[in-house]
This record gives C-alpha cells, structure tokens and sequence, in this order.
C-alpha cells in the first residue's frame, strides 16, 4: 500500500498547488488557453502529456504483449502527425484563438461548427471514460486488490475533475509540467532493470511466439495488415485533428515557441513510447505463462496483459524506480484526462454557448459555466467508465470517430485552399455517420463481425476507420469541386492576402 500513499500524496501536493492557481483566473482566456502565457518548456510536457495517456500504459502496453513489434503500429501514427503539425503549428497559434471550431467556421459556416463540436464532445468523454477505467485499474493493481477498480475509477475521476474545474488550462500545464518530467524519466530508467530481469533478447525469443517478432503479427484480427493500418491510421488522424493540442498552440506565448515544442515534443514522443512498448514486450515474456493463463479461463487466473506495465514496476526494477513508474503510469492518466474534459467544455461554452445563446456573457459567468460543465461532463464520462470493459476497444474507437469526423476537413482548412463549406460540412457529417453505423452495426447484426457475433471485432473484418474515412475524404474533395471555390475574403484568416503575396 504505501505505493498507493506516496501517489496520493503527490496528487494532493497538485491540487494545493492548483487551488493556487485558481485564484489566477480572471478571464475566459485564463481558463481556456492559460491567458497565452506558456513558454516553450511547460508547452513540450504539456504536449507529451496530452498524448501519452492509457492508451499507451494500458491499451499500447495490451497490445504490445499480444502481437510484440508490430505493435508499434499503434504509435507510429501519432509520430508520423507530430512530423505533419509542425509545419501548421504556427499557423495555428497565429490564428490564435480556443477551439478547432473557430477554424471550421471561418472556413466552412457555423453548421461545420456546431457538427464538429457535436462529434469532439462525443469521443473526447468517450476517451476521459477510459482515462477513469484505467485509473481505477491501475489503483486496483497497485494495492493488490485492496482498492477495487470501481473504488479506483472513483478517485481517478473526482481527481480529474476538481484540478479542471479549479484553474482550466493554467491546472492543466502546469500539472503537465512535473507529470511529463516523472514520465520520461521513470520509463527511461526502468527499461534496463526490465530487459535485466526478463534475460535479455535471446531468452525473450526464445520464451515469445515467432509472430511477435514480425512486422505484421499474423494472429491479430481477420485481416492482420488492415488490422495494423488501422491502428496506424487512427493516431494519425487523431493527433492531426486532437483539439487539445491546439489548445496548447494556443496557449503558446509565441508562434515561435509553439513550432519549437512541437520539434521537442516528437523526440519525447518517440522516447516514451518506444520504452513502454518494449518494457510490455520484455516483460510479457517474463510473464507469458501467465498472461497465456489469464487468456484461458476466461480473466478469473493469471496475469492480464494490460496490466503487464504495472506488473513490471512491482516486480522487475527496484522500489524506488518502480514507484516512479506507477506514478507515471497514474499521471498520465490524470494528466490525459484533464486535457480530453477541458477541451469538450470548452466547445461547449465557445462553440454553442457563446456563440448561439449568449454571446455578451461577462468573463466571470464564461468561467463558472465552463466550470460546471467540467463536472457534468466528468458525471457522464464515469457512468460510461463502469459499463467499459475494454480500454483498447474504447480507445480505437474514440480515436476513430474523431479522426475521420474532424480531421479531413480540419487539414483542409489549413492546407487545401479550394476547399468549400459545403465539402468540409460533408466531410464532417459523412464521417460521423458512417463511423456510428457501423460501430452500431456491430451489435445489431452480429453475424457480420469478424470474429463473429464480437461487437469489439469489425465488419465483415474490415476495420471501420477505412470506409469511414474514405467516405469522409470522398464528401470533402466531390463536394468541394462540385461548389463554387471560397472567396479571398473567406480564406483570408488562415492564408493571409493572397493577392498581395502574388504582387510581392
């Protein structure tokens, strides 16, 4: 147990230092994007910590020590957008203003606006639903069952929720700040004493299946190579679309400084994630008896393979860095879930509050509305956190509805000048439908799935994120073509003065 004191008192030095802060918001820009004030250091782990949540503790580190290597899939996608959004972060900041719903409006009309809010609002509260399961699993793990996973999503989540609601994004940064640091370092250093314990490479080849070696594991899903690209497909268009990212570009001081974290942040990315995936890797093979026991009967004996990063820490490295692991693996959960609850409240209040309902609100009621909204979403995303049973599922699927409603017409916006609104809004409401359908699909008929009658498995073995974002991408570029090109005046925001920069 006294794993679990000294996190816990971590947490609560956090919320004193939050509640402090809290007194320095005065205004909807304090809240929502930390009054602009975030140099380049607080904004690299703030980055780090936006992206690196369960999804990589819990949902990677499953999928790792199911298909090995070819798990890396999984992450290589956020890797490969993080290339993609440097050269957009200036921009970005430069526009300067709260949510990916004032660049949809610019460029594609106030529907674009009111859809995009619609669908974030939808799969971030799906996504800080599995920030609280895996909290709660995590404490489970950390105590030996002592703290149940119902009693551990509870203090995950009423954790998230008071250090949003006290201070916005100014909690959010500088919580990130000491989370991303302890982050970083635990899964450094661990990664040694983990490959020490498990006996090295030759021994882990000899212990693991030949498929989890290979770049393509043979054994995952009806079509192992879409089953990967799928993956790869899902991070990427997430990172690309994620409106808590741009948030934090927001935030920056500078447009500067926001394309310099981003040079940053893609090296600790990478670090991070790489380490998780083979600290998962070496340590199911220490485990794989058991890990193969758990599969067997069903999860009532052996070792489940999400939690083969907590395993690790209590059991293959010393005290003292294991405790810093579990803190990591925590933080990233508190970290992850406080960016994905301010962000949809933030929609809330920007993109349908302010904008359709009261549009002279003062800064004061701006800030306790987003306030109880911050609570009301984070009541909706634990009810959803006590019917999941798969954070890996939940996960894909919340990256996949974002990614193929969002991120198309959101790239487009900034990149793609011929670009209409009446193609982006196509693009935004082809991709949510078709994704919802045949996630639904699933359970209405499922004979179709693949593994049959799994709701978790894909249409005819097809993962959705193809057709769905096909679809979307088809919607924005027919559509586009088919309606007279915005004007100059409508590009302007985002591209300057064209007709300037062709004089000069």
């Amino acid at each position: 147990m006294w794993y679990l004191y000294l996190i816990l008192a971590y947490f609560l030095i956090l919320l004193i230092f939050n509640f402090l802060r809290a007194k320095k918001v005065k205004s909807q820009e304090d809240f929502m994007v930390a009054g602009r004030s975030l140099n380049v250091y607080v904004m690299v782990f703030t980055l780090i910590c936006t992206w690196i949540g369960s999804g990589t503790f819990i949902a990677g580190a499953e999928y790792a020590a199911k298909a090995g290597w070819s798990s890396l899939w999984l992450p290589a996608g956020a890797w490969v957008g993080i290339l993609i959004i440097y050269f957009l972060a200036a921009k970005i900041r430069t526009f300067g203003q709260y949510t990916i719903g004032d660049i949809l409006e610019v460029r594609y009309g106030s529907f674009a606006r009111i859809f995009g809010a619609i669908a974030l609002i939808i799969s971030f509260t799906a996504i800080v639903s599995y920030q609280f399961r895996a909290g709660g699993y995590i404490l489970n793990v950390i105590t030996d069952g002592k703290v149940s996973v119902g009693e551990g999503q509870f203090l995950a989540a009423l954790f998230v929720v008071i250090f949003t609601a006290a201070a916005g994004m100014l909690a959010v940064a500088y919580t990130d700040l000491p989370n991303g640091i302890i982050i970083l370092l635990s899964t450094i250093l661990a990664t040694p004493f983990v490959m020490a314990a498990a006996g090295g490479w030759e021994h882990i080849r000899k212990v693991l299946p030949p498929e989890n070696f290979t770049i393509i594991n043979s054994q995952f899903g009806a079509h192992p190579l879409l089953k990967a690209g799928s993956y790869f497909l899902a991070t990427l268009l997430l990172l690309l679309g994620v409106q808590s990212m741009y948030q934090k570009f927001y935030s920056a001081k500078t447009p500067k400084d926001a394309k310099k974290a981003v040079s940053l942040w893609i090296i600790g990315t990478v670090v991070v994630e790489t380490v998780v995936i083979v600290i998962a890797v070496f340590a199911s093979a220490k485990f794989w008896d058991k890990i193969q026991l758990f599969n067997s009967s069903g999860g009532k004996e052996g070792i489940d393979p999400a939690s083969i990063i907590l395993v690790a820490a209590k059991t293959m490295v010393p005290p003292v860095i294991g405790v810093l692991l579990l803190g990591a693996a925590t933080a990233v959960v508190i970290s992850t879930g406080m960016n994905y609850l301010l962000s949809p409240t933030t929609n809330i209040m920007r993109d349908i509050y302010q904008k359709f309902i009261n549009p002279n609100a003062s800064q004061k009621k701006m800030v306790l509305l987003q306030k109880a909204w911050v609570i009301i979403l984070g009541i909706i995303a634990y009810l959803l956190a006590t019917k999941m049973t798969s954070v890996l599922e939940m996960s894909y699927f919340a990256y996949t509805i974002y990614g193929v409603a969002i991120t198309p017409a959101l790239i487009a916006a900034l990149a793609w000048k011929r670009a209409t609104k009446a193609g982006g809004l196509a693009s935004i409401i082809t991709g949510t439908v078709v994704a919802i359908f045949l996630k639904a699909s699933g359970y209405i008929w499922p004979s179709i799935m693949r593994p049959i009658n799994n709701p978790n498995g894909d249409p005819w073995g097809i993962p959705i994120i193809y057709p769905a974002a096909i679809l979307s991408i088809l919607a924005l570029v027919v559509v586009s073509y088919l309606t007279p090109p915005p004007s100059e005046e409508e590009i302007k925001p985002l591209f300057g003065d064209i007709k300037n920069k062709k004089e000069g």
